[in-house]
Protein backbone atom coordinates (compact mmCIF):
# COMPACT_ATOMS: atom_id res chain seq x y z
CA UNK A 1 0.00 0.00 0.00
CA UNK A 2 1.10 3.61 -0.33
CA UNK A 3 2.10 5.61 2.83
CA UNK A 4 1.14 9.38 2.14
CA UNK A 5 3.06 11.33 4.84
CA UNK A 6 3.57 14.64 4.17
CA UNK A 7 16.67 25.16 2.85
CA UNK A 8 18.40 24.36 0.05
CA UNK A 9 18.62 27.42 -2.20
CA UNK A 10 19.81 27.68 -5.78
CA UNK A 11 23.27 28.69 -4.62
CA UNK A 12 23.93 25.65 -2.41
CA UNK A 13 26.88 23.67 -3.76
CA UNK A 14 28.39 20.29 -3.04
CA UNK A 15 30.80 21.64 -0.45
CA UNK A 16 27.99 23.32 1.44
CA UNK A 17 25.98 20.10 1.37
CA UNK A 18 28.87 18.12 2.79
CA UNK A 19 29.27 20.55 5.69
CA UNK A 20 25.54 20.48 6.38
CA UNK A 21 25.52 16.68 6.41
CA UNK A 22 28.28 16.67 9.03
CA UNK A 23 26.42 19.18 11.18
CA UNK A 24 23.18 17.21 11.00
CA UNK A 25 24.92 13.94 11.81
CA UNK A 26 26.75 15.30 14.86
CA UNK A 27 25.66 13.45 17.97
CA UNK A 28 23.44 11.02 16.02
CA UNK A 29 24.06 7.31 15.71
CA UNK A 30 22.24 4.20 14.63
CA UNK A 31 22.84 0.51 15.05
CA UNK A 32 22.22 -2.42 12.74
CA UNK A 33 20.38 -5.64 13.33
CA UNK A 34 19.56 -8.68 11.27
CA UNK A 35 15.98 -9.70 10.56
CA UNK A 36 15.11 -13.30 9.73
CA UNK A 37 13.93 -14.19 6.22
CA UNK A 38 14.92 -16.20 3.18
CA UNK A 39 16.72 -15.39 -0.05
CA UNK A 40 18.17 -12.11 1.21
CA UNK A 41 20.30 -10.57 3.88
CA UNK A 42 17.93 -8.30 5.73
CA UNK A 43 19.38 -5.34 7.54
CA UNK A 44 17.65 -2.56 9.40
CA UNK A 45 19.09 0.68 10.67
CA UNK A 46 17.06 0.26 13.84
CA UNK A 47 17.61 -1.82 16.95
CA UNK A 48 15.56 -5.00 17.27
CA UNK A 49 11.78 -4.44 17.09
CA UNK A 50 10.63 -2.61 20.19
CA UNK A 51 7.36 -3.65 21.77
CA UNK A 52 7.09 -1.29 24.72
CA UNK A 53 8.34 2.06 25.89
CA UNK A 54 8.17 1.79 29.66
CA UNK A 55 9.07 -0.87 32.19
CA UNK A 56 6.87 -0.03 35.19
CA UNK A 57 3.88 -2.06 36.32
CA UNK A 58 1.25 -2.06 33.55
CA UNK A 59 -2.27 -0.82 34.21
CA UNK A 60 -5.50 -2.34 32.93
CA UNK A 61 -8.27 -0.20 31.49
CA UNK A 62 -8.30 3.49 30.69
CA UNK A 63 -8.10 5.40 27.41
CA UNK A 64 -5.14 5.43 25.03
CA UNK A 65 -4.84 8.48 22.75
CA UNK A 66 -2.92 8.04 19.49
CA UNK A 67 -2.02 11.06 17.33
CA UNK A 68 -2.31 10.52 13.58
CA UNK A 69 -1.69 12.87 10.61
CA UNK A 70 -4.84 11.95 8.66
CA UNK A 71 -8.45 11.14 9.53
CA UNK A 72 -10.14 7.80 8.89
CA UNK A 73 -12.56 8.24 6.00
CA UNK A 74 -13.79 4.67 5.38
CA UNK A 75 -13.90 1.18 6.91
CA UNK A 76 -14.64 -0.58 3.62
CA UNK A 77 -11.70 -2.98 3.73
CA UNK A 78 -12.10 -3.99 0.08
CA UNK A 79 -12.05 -0.47 -1.32
CA UNK A 80 -9.30 1.18 0.71
CA UNK A 81 -5.52 1.24 0.60
CA UNK A 82 -4.10 4.38 2.24
CA UNK A 83 -2.64 4.04 5.73
CA UNK A 84 -5.08 6.45 7.37
CA UNK A 85 -7.85 3.93 6.69
CA UNK A 86 -5.91 0.66 6.62
CA UNK A 87 -4.55 1.10 10.14
CA UNK A 88 -8.06 1.61 11.50
CA UNK A 89 -9.61 -1.19 9.46
CA UNK A 90 -7.11 -3.68 10.89
CA UNK A 91 -8.30 -2.86 14.43
CA UNK A 92 -11.82 -4.02 13.58
CA UNK A 93 -11.34 -6.78 11.01
CA UNK A 94 -8.85 -9.67 11.12
CA UNK A 95 -7.69 -12.18 8.53
CA UNK A 96 -7.22 -15.95 8.48
CA UNK A 97 -3.45 -15.52 8.66
CA UNK A 98 -1.45 -12.48 9.75
CA UNK A 99 2.16 -11.32 10.06
CA UNK A 100 4.03 -10.64 13.25
CA UNK A 101 6.50 -7.87 14.09
CA UNK A 102 9.26 -9.78 12.27
CA UNK A 103 7.15 -10.07 9.13
CA UNK A 104 6.57 -13.80 9.52
CA UNK A 105 3.22 -15.29 8.50
CA UNK A 106 1.32 -16.83 11.43
CA UNK A 107 -2.11 -18.43 11.76
CA UNK A 108 -4.62 -15.95 13.16
CA UNK A 109 -8.38 -16.49 12.83
CA UNK A 110 -7.41 -19.86 11.39
CA UNK A 111 -5.85 -22.17 13.96
CA UNK A 112 -4.16 -24.05 11.13
CA UNK A 113 -3.77 -24.06 7.37
CA UNK A 114 -2.35 -26.38 4.73
CA UNK A 115 -1.36 -26.03 1.08
CA UNK A 116 -1.51 -28.93 -1.38
CA UNK A 117 1.68 -30.08 -3.09
CA UNK A 118 0.54 -28.69 -6.44
CA UNK A 119 -0.01 -25.28 -4.84
CA UNK A 120 -3.66 -25.16 -5.88
CA UNK A 121 -5.66 -26.02 -2.74
CA UNK A 122 -5.56 -24.01 0.50
CA UNK A 123 -7.39 -25.37 3.53
CA UNK A 124 -8.04 -23.28 6.66
CA UNK A 125 -9.51 -24.47 9.96
CA UNK A 126 -11.03 -21.68 12.08
CA UNK A 127 -10.31 -21.33 15.78
CA UNK A 128 -12.87 -22.74 18.20
CA UNK A 129 -15.40 -20.32 19.68
CA UNK A 130 -14.68 -17.36 17.41
CA UNK A 131 -17.25 -14.58 17.70
CA UNK A 132 -17.86 -11.23 16.06
CA UNK A 133 -18.00 -8.16 18.27
CA UNK A 134 -21.82 -8.36 18.36
CA UNK A 135 -21.62 -11.86 19.89
CA UNK A 136 -22.59 -13.92 16.83
CA UNK A 137 -20.48 -16.95 15.89
CA UNK A 138 -17.89 -16.77 13.13
CA UNK A 139 -18.25 -19.56 10.57
CA UNK A 140 -16.54 -20.61 7.37
CA UNK A 141 -19.52 -19.16 5.47
CA UNK A 142 -18.53 -15.71 6.77
CA UNK A 143 -15.07 -16.25 5.33
CA UNK A 144 -16.56 -17.37 2.01
CA UNK A 145 -18.72 -14.24 1.81
CA UNK A 146 -15.81 -11.96 2.77
CA UNK A 147 -13.38 -13.30 0.18
CA UNK A 148 -16.02 -13.55 -2.55
CA UNK A 149 -17.00 -9.94 -1.94
CA UNK A 150 -13.32 -9.00 -2.19
CA UNK A 151 -13.08 -10.83 -5.53
CA UNK A 152 -16.20 -9.05 -6.79
CA UNK A 153 -15.14 -5.58 -5.68
CA UNK A 154 -11.50 -6.06 -6.73
CA UNK A 155 -10.36 -2.70 -5.35
CA UNK A 156 -6.83 -1.40 -4.78
CA UNK A 157 -5.60 -4.51 -2.93
CA UNK A 158 -7.51 -7.02 -5.02
CA UNK A 159 -7.02 -10.77 -4.75
CA UNK A 160 -4.72 -11.36 -7.69
CA UNK A 161 -4.73 -15.15 -7.62
CA UNK A 162 -6.94 -16.86 -10.18
CA UNK A 163 -9.49 -18.37 -7.81
CA UNK A 164 -11.56 -21.33 -8.99
CA UNK A 165 -13.72 -21.88 -5.89
CA UNK A 166 -14.10 -20.75 -2.28
CA UNK A 167 -16.17 -23.22 -0.26
CA UNK A 168 -17.13 -23.94 3.33
CA UNK A 169 -16.42 -27.63 3.89
CA UNK A 170 -18.13 -27.33 7.28
CA UNK A 171 -18.69 -24.57 9.87
CA UNK A 172 -14.99 -24.36 10.69
CA UNK A 173 -13.25 -25.40 7.48
CA UNK A 174 -12.66 -23.19 4.45
CA UNK A 175 -11.22 -24.57 1.19
CA UNK A 176 -9.89 -22.27 -1.54
CA UNK A 177 -8.94 -23.76 -4.89
CA UNK A 178 -6.87 -21.87 -7.46
CA UNK A 179 -6.86 -22.33 -11.22
CA UNK A 180 -3.08 -22.03 -11.33
CA UNK A 181 -0.30 -21.67 -8.76
CA UNK A 182 0.15 -18.21 -7.27
CA UNK A 183 3.09 -18.15 -4.87
CA UNK A 184 2.25 -14.85 -3.07
CA UNK A 185 -1.27 -16.04 -2.16
CA UNK A 186 -0.77 -17.09 1.48
CA UNK A 187 1.19 -13.93 2.18
CA UNK A 188 -1.41 -11.70 0.54
CA UNK A 189 -4.17 -13.29 2.62
CA UNK A 190 -2.54 -11.58 5.60
CA UNK A 191 -3.47 -8.16 4.18
CA UNK A 192 -6.06 -6.11 6.09
CA UNK A 193 -8.18 -6.25 2.92
CA UNK A 194 -8.76 -9.97 3.50
CA UNK A 195 -10.36 -9.50 6.90
CA UNK A 196 -13.45 -11.55 7.76
CA UNK A 197 -16.82 -9.79 7.93
CA UNK A 198 -20.27 -11.28 8.70
CA UNK A 199 -22.11 -13.13 5.94
CA UNK A 200 -24.35 -10.68 4.03
CA UNK A 201 -23.15 -7.88 6.33
CA UNK A 202 -25.00 -9.40 9.26
CA UNK A 203 -28.40 -8.54 7.81
CA UNK A 204 -27.92 -4.79 7.33
CA UNK A 205 -27.18 -2.82 4.19
CA UNK A 206 -23.62 -2.44 2.98
CA UNK A 207 -23.74 1.29 3.72
CA UNK A 208 -25.04 0.76 7.25
CA UNK A 209 -22.47 -1.94 7.94
CA UNK A 210 -19.41 0.16 7.14
CA UNK A 211 -20.73 3.07 9.20
CA UNK A 212 -20.88 0.78 12.25
CA UNK A 213 -18.65 -2.16 11.29
CA UNK A 214 -18.73 -5.53 13.04
CA UNK A 215 -15.59 -7.66 13.06
CA UNK A 216 -13.45 -9.99 15.15
CA UNK A 217 -10.76 -7.44 16.01
CA UNK A 218 -9.85 -6.16 19.47
CA UNK A 219 -11.78 -2.90 19.03
CA UNK A 220 -15.25 -1.67 18.08
CA UNK A 221 -16.09 1.74 16.60
CA UNK A 222 -17.86 3.90 19.19
CA UNK A 223 -17.83 7.32 17.49
CA UNK A 224 -16.29 8.52 14.26
CA UNK A 225 -15.84 11.83 12.48
CA UNK A 226 -14.52 11.19 8.94
CA UNK A 227 -12.91 14.65 9.08
CA UNK A 228 -11.66 14.37 12.65
CA UNK A 229 -11.22 11.95 15.52
CA UNK A 230 -12.21 8.31 15.95
CA UNK A 231 -12.96 6.52 19.22
CA UNK A 232 -12.82 2.74 19.61
CA UNK A 233 -13.99 0.72 22.60
CA UNK A 234 -12.72 -2.74 23.53
CA UNK A 235 -14.40 -5.73 21.92
CA UNK A 236 -16.02 -7.67 24.79
CA UNK A 237 -16.05 -10.83 22.64
CA UNK A 238 -12.43 -10.74 21.54
CA UNK A 239 -10.99 -14.21 21.02
CA UNK A 240 -7.61 -13.49 22.65
CA UNK A 241 -8.33 -13.89 26.33
CA UNK A 242 -7.59 -10.83 28.48
CA UNK A 243 -7.14 -8.51 25.51
CA UNK A 244 -7.27 -5.66 24.86
CA UNK A 245 -5.93 -4.18 28.08
CA UNK A 246 -7.36 -0.71 27.48
CA UNK A 247 -11.04 0.24 27.50
CA UNK A 248 -10.83 2.87 24.77
CA UNK A 249 -8.52 3.80 21.90
CA UNK A 250 -8.76 7.31 20.45
CA UNK A 251 -7.31 8.25 17.07
CA UNK A 252 -6.70 11.98 17.41
CA UNK A 253 -6.19 13.96 14.21
CA UNK A 254 -2.97 16.05 14.32
CA UNK A 255 -2.08 17.09 10.78
CA UNK A 256 1.21 18.86 11.52
CA UNK A 257 4.21 16.87 12.78
CA UNK A 258 5.45 19.75 14.96
CA UNK A 259 2.10 19.92 16.72
CA UNK A 260 2.20 16.17 17.20
CA UNK A 261 5.60 16.43 18.90
CA UNK A 262 4.40 19.20 21.19
CA UNK A 263 1.29 17.28 22.19
CA UNK A 264 3.35 14.16 22.91
CA UNK A 265 5.74 16.11 25.13
CA UNK A 266 2.84 17.74 26.96
CA UNK A 267 1.19 14.37 27.59
CA UNK A 268 -1.89 15.30 25.55
CA UNK A 269 -1.43 12.09 23.56
CA UNK A 270 0.11 8.77 24.61
CA UNK A 271 1.81 8.10 21.27
CA UNK A 272 2.08 9.53 17.77
CA UNK A 273 2.21 7.85 14.39
CA UNK A 274 4.88 8.64 11.79
CA UNK A 275 7.37 10.34 14.07
CA UNK A 276 9.45 12.68 11.92
CA UNK A 277 12.98 11.33 11.56
CA UNK A 278 14.62 14.58 12.59
CA UNK A 279 12.69 14.48 15.88
CA UNK A 280 13.54 10.89 16.75
CA UNK A 281 16.59 11.49 18.93
CA UNK A 282 14.90 14.39 20.70
CA UNK A 283 12.01 12.11 21.66
CA UNK A 284 14.31 9.18 22.41
CA UNK A 285 16.34 11.31 24.84
CA UNK A 286 13.34 13.03 26.43
CA UNK A 287 12.73 12.49 30.14
CA UNK A 288 9.09 11.48 29.58
CA UNK A 289 9.18 10.17 26.01
CA UNK A 290 10.58 7.23 24.05
CA UNK A 291 10.84 5.92 20.48
CA UNK A 292 9.28 2.60 19.53
CA UNK A 293 10.84 1.27 16.32
CA UNK A 294 10.98 -1.55 13.83
CA UNK A 295 12.45 -2.15 10.39
CA UNK A 296 9.91 -1.39 7.67
CA UNK A 297 8.55 -2.53 4.34
CA UNK A 298 8.72 1.07 3.14
CA UNK A 299 10.81 2.63 0.37
CA UNK A 300 10.89 6.42 0.16
CA UNK A 301 10.86 7.40 -3.52
CA UNK A 302 10.85 10.15 -6.10
CA UNK A 303 8.15 9.23 -8.64
CA UNK A 304 8.00 10.33 -12.27
CA UNK A 305 4.82 10.59 -14.32
CA UNK A 306 5.92 8.88 -17.54
CA UNK A 307 2.99 10.50 -19.35
CA UNK A 308 4.69 13.87 -18.75
CA UNK A 309 6.53 15.24 -21.79
CA UNK A 310 9.84 15.44 -19.91
CA UNK A 311 9.78 12.34 -17.73
CA UNK A 312 8.64 9.96 -20.44
CA UNK A 313 12.23 10.38 -21.67
CA UNK A 314 14.35 7.72 -19.94
CA UNK A 315 17.49 9.86 -20.35
CA UNK A 316 15.89 12.66 -18.33
CA UNK A 317 14.99 10.25 -15.53
CA UNK A 318 18.47 8.73 -15.56
CA UNK A 319 20.07 12.19 -15.54
CA UNK A 320 18.20 13.24 -12.41
CA UNK A 321 19.01 9.92 -10.74
CA UNK A 322 22.71 10.46 -11.41
CA UNK A 323 22.53 14.08 -10.21
CA UNK A 324 21.01 13.10 -6.86
CA UNK A 325 23.28 12.18 -3.96
CA UNK A 326 21.04 9.58 -2.31
CA UNK A 327 23.66 8.70 0.30
CA UNK A 328 24.02 12.32 1.30
CA UNK A 329 20.27 12.86 1.39
CA UNK A 330 19.76 9.79 3.58
CA UNK A 331 22.50 10.74 6.04
CA UNK A 332 21.33 14.33 6.26
CA UNK A 333 17.66 13.67 6.83
CA UNK A 334 17.23 10.31 8.57
CA UNK A 335 19.63 10.54 11.52
CA UNK A 336 20.66 6.88 11.46
CA UNK A 337 17.08 5.58 11.18
CA UNK A 338 17.28 4.60 7.50
CA UNK A 339 19.46 2.98 4.84
CA UNK A 340 20.16 4.34 1.36
CA UNK A 341 18.07 2.46 -1.18
CA UNK A 342 19.60 0.54 -4.06
CA UNK A 343 16.51 -1.33 -5.21
CA UNK A 344 12.77 -0.83 -5.09
CA UNK A 345 12.45 -3.52 -2.41
CA UNK A 346 13.51 -2.80 1.19
CA UNK A 347 15.96 -5.26 2.78
CA UNK A 348 13.20 -6.60 5.04
CA UNK A 349 11.48 -8.14 1.97
CA UNK A 350 12.80 -11.36 0.39
CA UNK A 351 14.35 -11.18 -3.10
CA UNK A 352 15.31 -7.52 -2.69
CA UNK A 353 18.64 -8.01 -4.55
CA UNK A 354 20.15 -5.02 -2.75
CA UNK A 355 23.59 -6.62 -2.79
CA UNK A 356 23.62 -7.17 -6.57
CA UNK A 357 21.69 -4.24 -8.04
CA UNK A 358 23.80 -1.70 -9.93
CA UNK A 359 22.05 1.57 -9.15
CA UNK A 360 22.73 4.92 -10.81
CA UNK A 361 24.98 6.47 -8.20
CA UNK A 362 25.82 10.14 -7.73
CA UNK A 363 27.91 11.53 -10.61
CA UNK A 364 27.15 15.04 -11.88
CA UNK A 365 29.31 14.71 -15.03
CA UNK A 366 27.53 11.51 -16.03
CA UNK A 367 24.21 13.18 -15.23
CA UNK A 368 24.97 16.05 -17.64
CA UNK A 369 26.05 13.57 -20.31
CA UNK A 370 22.83 11.60 -19.86
CA UNK A 371 20.70 14.75 -20.14
CA UNK A 372 22.57 15.61 -23.35
CA UNK A 373 21.20 12.37 -24.85
CA UNK A 374 17.62 13.41 -24.08
CA UNK A 375 15.17 15.52 -26.04
CA UNK A 376 15.97 18.35 -23.62
CA UNK A 377 19.78 18.70 -23.68
CA UNK A 378 19.61 22.34 -22.54
CA UNK A 379 17.41 21.54 -19.57
CA UNK A 380 13.82 22.49 -18.81
CA UNK A 381 11.46 23.64 -16.06
CA UNK A 382 9.17 21.30 -14.15
CA UNK A 383 7.33 20.89 -10.85
CA UNK A 384 7.72 18.55 -7.90
CA UNK A 385 4.51 17.75 -6.01
CA UNK A 386 4.84 17.36 -2.22
CA UNK A 387 2.28 16.93 0.57
CA UNK A 388 2.60 19.72 3.11
CA UNK A 389 3.02 19.24 6.86
CA UNK A 390 5.98 16.85 6.68
CA UNK A 391 9.30 18.59 7.26
CA UNK A 392 11.41 15.63 6.11
CA UNK A 393 9.65 15.57 2.75
CA UNK A 394 10.06 19.33 2.44
CA UNK A 395 13.83 18.98 2.90
CA UNK A 396 13.96 16.06 0.46
CA UNK A 397 12.29 18.30 -2.11
CA UNK A 398 14.86 21.04 -1.58
CA UNK A 399 17.76 18.61 -2.03
CA UNK A 400 16.19 17.27 -5.24
CA UNK A 401 15.64 20.84 -6.41
CA UNK A 402 19.35 21.59 -5.89
CA UNK A 403 20.34 18.39 -7.73
CA UNK A 404 18.21 19.35 -10.71
CA UNK A 405 19.61 22.87 -10.75
CA UNK A 406 23.16 21.46 -10.97
CA UNK A 407 22.39 19.93 -14.39
CA UNK A 408 20.03 22.56 -15.79
CA UNK A 409 16.65 21.23 -14.63
CA UNK A 410 14.72 23.96 -12.85
CA UNK A 411 12.36 22.37 -10.33
CA UNK A 412 9.54 24.32 -8.69
CA UNK A 413 8.35 22.74 -5.42
CA UNK A 414 4.56 22.60 -5.22
CA UNK A 415 3.53 21.91 -1.60
CA UNK A 416 -0.17 21.22 -1.06
CA UNK A 417 -2.31 19.72 1.70
CA UNK A 418 -2.53 15.94 1.89
CA UNK A 419 -6.06 15.32 0.60
CA UNK A 420 -5.48 17.44 -2.50
CA UNK A 421 -2.07 15.82 -2.99
CA UNK A 422 -3.77 12.43 -3.19
CA UNK A 423 -6.39 13.67 -5.60
CA UNK A 424 -3.69 15.12 -7.84
CA UNK A 425 -1.56 12.04 -8.20
CA UNK A 426 -4.57 9.72 -8.49
CA UNK A 427 -5.51 11.87 -11.51
CA UNK A 428 -1.92 11.85 -12.93
CA UNK A 429 -1.90 15.60 -12.36
CA UNK A 430 1.80 15.84 -11.57
CA UNK A 431 5.16 15.71 -13.29
CA UNK A 432 7.12 14.32 -10.34
CA UNK A 433 6.16 13.68 -6.72
CA UNK A 434 7.58 12.52 -3.41
CA UNK A 435 5.88 9.55 -1.84
CA UNK A 436 6.69 6.15 -0.40
CA UNK A 437 6.03 2.62 -1.57
CA UNK A 438 4.76 0.18 1.01
CA UNK A 439 4.48 -3.60 1.01
CA UNK A 440 1.26 -4.79 2.63
CA UNK A 441 2.61 -8.27 3.22
CA UNK A 442 6.11 -9.82 3.50
CA UNK A 443 6.24 -10.58 -0.22
CA UNK A 444 8.23 -9.07 -3.10
CA UNK A 445 5.14 -9.10 -5.28
CA UNK A 446 3.32 -6.86 -2.80
CA UNK A 447 5.37 -3.86 -3.93
CA UNK A 448 6.31 -5.00 -7.42
CA UNK A 449 2.76 -5.66 -8.61
CA UNK A 450 1.67 -2.24 -7.40
CA UNK A 451 4.59 -0.39 -8.96
CA UNK A 452 5.24 -2.25 -12.22
CA UNK A 453 1.90 -3.44 -13.59
CA UNK A 454 0.52 -0.84 -16.04
CA UNK A 455 -2.79 -2.71 -16.12
CA UNK A 456 -3.13 -2.91 -12.35
CA UNK A 457 -5.19 -0.69 -10.06
CA UNK A 458 -2.50 1.97 -9.67
CA UNK A 459 -1.08 1.80 -13.21
CA UNK A 460 2.47 1.32 -11.89
CA UNK A 461 1.86 3.57 -8.89
CA UNK A 462 0.35 6.31 -11.02
CA UNK A 463 3.55 6.63 -13.06
CA UNK A 464 2.03 4.65 -15.95
CA UNK A 465 5.46 3.10 -16.45
CA UNK A 466 5.15 0.36 -19.07
CA UNK A 467 7.79 -2.18 -20.04
CA UNK A 468 6.55 -5.45 -21.52
CA UNK A 469 9.59 -7.39 -20.32
CA UNK A 470 9.13 -6.11 -16.77
CA UNK A 471 5.45 -7.06 -16.88
CA UNK A 472 6.34 -10.57 -18.08
CA UNK A 473 8.92 -10.97 -15.31
CA UNK A 474 6.34 -9.78 -12.77
CA UNK A 475 3.84 -12.43 -13.85
CA UNK A 476 6.54 -15.12 -14.03
CA UNK A 477 7.54 -14.33 -10.47
CA UNK A 478 3.97 -14.80 -9.29
CA UNK A 479 3.80 -18.33 -10.70
CA UNK A 480 7.31 -19.49 -9.81
CA UNK A 481 7.83 -21.38 -6.56
CA UNK A 482 10.13 -19.86 -3.95
CA UNK A 483 13.80 -20.55 -4.60
CA UNK A 484 16.66 -19.63 -6.91
CA UNK A 485 14.47 -19.39 -10.01
CA UNK A 486 12.23 -16.81 -8.40
CA UNK A 487 15.24 -14.90 -7.09
CA UNK A 488 16.70 -14.71 -10.60
CA UNK A 489 13.42 -13.36 -12.01
CA UNK A 490 13.24 -10.57 -9.46
CA UNK A 491 16.91 -9.73 -9.84
CA UNK A 492 16.39 -9.12 -13.58
CA UNK A 493 13.22 -7.13 -12.95
CA UNK A 494 14.81 -4.92 -10.30
CA UNK A 495 17.88 -4.23 -12.43
CA UNK A 496 15.68 -3.03 -15.28
CA UNK A 497 13.90 -0.68 -12.89
CA UNK A 498 17.27 0.59 -11.65
CA UNK A 499 18.31 1.27 -15.27
CA UNK A 500 15.09 2.94 -16.42
CA UNK A 501 14.20 4.67 -13.10
CA UNK A 502 10.45 5.31 -13.38
CA UNK A 503 10.99 6.16 -9.72
CA UNK A 504 14.19 6.77 -7.78
CA UNK A 505 14.36 4.73 -4.56
CA UNK A 506 15.84 7.12 -1.98
CA UNK A 507 16.02 5.28 1.34
CA UNK A 508 14.45 2.62 3.53
CA UNK A 509 13.19 4.30 6.70
CA UNK A 510 12.58 2.50 9.96
CA UNK A 511 9.10 2.67 11.45
CA UNK A 512 9.23 5.26 14.23
CA UNK A 513 6.49 5.75 16.78
CA UNK A 514 6.84 8.42 19.44
CA UNK A 515 5.42 7.40 22.82
CA UNK A 516 5.21 8.48 26.42
CA UNK A 517 7.67 6.60 28.64
CA UNK A 518 4.74 5.18 30.58
CA UNK A 519 3.50 3.23 27.55
CA UNK A 520 3.97 -0.53 27.50
CA UNK A 521 3.06 -3.31 25.07
CA UNK A 522 2.97 -1.21 21.91
CA UNK A 523 3.83 -3.58 19.03
CA UNK A 524 5.04 -1.95 15.81
CA UNK A 525 4.55 -3.91 12.59
CA UNK A 526 6.84 -3.54 9.55
CA UNK A 527 3.99 -2.16 7.43
CA UNK A 528 3.70 0.82 9.80
CA UNK A 529 0.63 -0.32 11.67
CA UNK A 530 0.58 -0.75 15.45
CA UNK A 531 -1.09 -3.42 17.56
CA UNK A 532 -2.80 -1.97 20.61
CA UNK A 533 -4.34 -5.17 21.98
CA UNK A 534 -1.61 -5.51 24.65
CA UNK A 535 -0.91 -1.81 25.18
CA UNK A 536 -1.17 -0.26 28.64
CA UNK A 537 -0.04 2.81 30.52
CA UNK A 538 2.08 2.02 33.57
CA UNK A 539 1.04 3.30 36.96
Amino acid sequence: MSKLKASFKKSVGIGTLAVLFLVLLAGCSGSNNKADSTNAAQESASPAPTQSAGAAEPAVGGTFVYGRPAAVTSFDLHNEITSNNAFAIDKVFESLVAFDSKGEIVDFLAKSHSISEDGLTYTFVLRDGLKFSNGTDVTAEDAVFSLQRHLKVEGPLAISAKVATIKAQDNQTLVITLKEPYTPFISELSNFSNGIIPNHFGGVTEEEFFKKPVGTGPFVVESWDPAGDLTFTKNPNYWQEGKPNIDKLVYKLIEDDSQAINQLKAGEVDAIESLALQNANEIKDGSDTAVVTNGSWVTEQLFFNTLDEHFKDVHVRRALALALDRDGLTKALTFGYAQTANSLLPPTIPYNANDTIKALNFNVDEAKAELAKSAFPDGFSTKLLVASGNSTRAQEAQIIQAAGQAIGIKIEIESIELATFRERFFAYDFAAMLNSGQADSPEANSILAFQTDPKGFSKSYWTHYTNDEVTKLLYDGQKTADGDGRADIYSKLLQTLADEVPYIPLYYPDILIGARSSVQGLVVLPNGSVRFDAVSISK
